[in-house]
């Protein structure tokens, strides 16, 4: 007998599950913290997700991708971008030899190491990317419009320190 497998809706008003709802009322409040703060995250990166791939149709890595060589006008070598990406050198290869052959990005012999092949967006790819980024701040922008100029630079000095202070635990 085959089980029955229904769709159900959560009531309009139910708060969405997300990581922060693990927290229960008498955990440490620094672990109540980290768990906001990871869903904050996640909640911007799955919107800036859905916004590249309805206004551009891109993913997310190729945007990262794009915006190191655009930081980076004489390209990167693999290596470099995979350290960057923090990605695998086989994910960035797969990911260059798409916007390869879109045209965005060329592989080019790099000067100082002949066994070594540097990437760089093209013309097309500069603009490509150039417009992705400017629509890309406008929605992180508009995501941060809850807080005030005050408040958000309160947060960013917060956050600067607590960054501070985790990586000299690591």
């Amino acid at each position: 007998m085959e089980d029955d497998l229904r769709i159900v809706e959560a009531p309009a008003d139910a708060v969405p599950l997300d990581h922060e709802t693990r927290a229960e009322g008498d955990d440490h409040e620094a672990l109540r913290l980290w768990l906001r703060l990871l869903t904050c995250t996640n909640l911007i990166e799955a919107a800036v997700r859905a916004n590249l791939r309805r206004a551009f149709d891109v993913t997310l890595p190729r945007f990262d991708l794009m915006a190191q060589l655009y930081k980076h006008g004489d390209g990167l070598k693999m290596g470099e971008l995979s350290q960057r990406m923090m990605v695998t050198g086989g994910n960035v290869t797969g990911i260059a030899d798409q916007l390869g052959q879109e045209g965005l990005v060329v592989r080019e012999p790099d000067a100082a190491d002949r066994r070594a092949m540097r990437i760089r967006l093209t013309a097309a790819g500069r603009e490509a990317f150039a417009r992705m980024a400017a629509q890309h701040e406008s929605w992180v922008v508009a995501m941060m419009d809850g807080l005030g100029d005050d408040e958000r630079a309160q947060l960013y000095r917060l956050l600067g320190r607590l960054k501070a202070s985790v990586t000299r635990e690591a």
